[in-house]
């Protein structure tokens, strides 16, 4: 969603910005889609505070994440869970690990 003014401080990746090739057929759908309602956002922006921003156009994934976001929420909450979970899950092994490596080397360490 568009706001005038934006206060906060947002962690942003690559991917985000990237523009999204229409290249199948639910693509092509989401794609316009979203640049229809980015469009309408534009124009509310426009009448509320007179700015005018520039688009050229392009879709973006933080475009769709966006609308997905507000439209489909079941749909990113499921995708979020999914992605912390996977990520809880690799934290331990990378600590399990960590503690196997460090056991190791403290065991090849000792006086013989």
């Amino acid at each position: 969603m568009l706001t005038a003014e934006n206060n906060t401080i947002e962690l942003e990746t690559s991917t985000l910005k990237e523009k999204v090739e229409p290249n199948s057929q639910a693509k092509e759908w989401l794609v316009n889609y979203a640049g229809r309602r980015y469009k309408t956002e534009l124009n509310k922006l426009k009448i509320e505070t007179g700015e005018e921003i520039e688009w050229n156009g392009d879709v973006t994934v933080e475009m769709i994440v966006g609308v997905m976001a507000e439209e489909f929420p079941e749909f990113v909450m499921a995708l979020a869970e999914e992605n912390f979970i996977r990520g809880y899950r690799q934290a331990f092994t990378d600590m399990e690990t960590g503690f196997e490596l460090a056991k190791e080397q403290a065991q090849d360490n000792e006086p013989s």
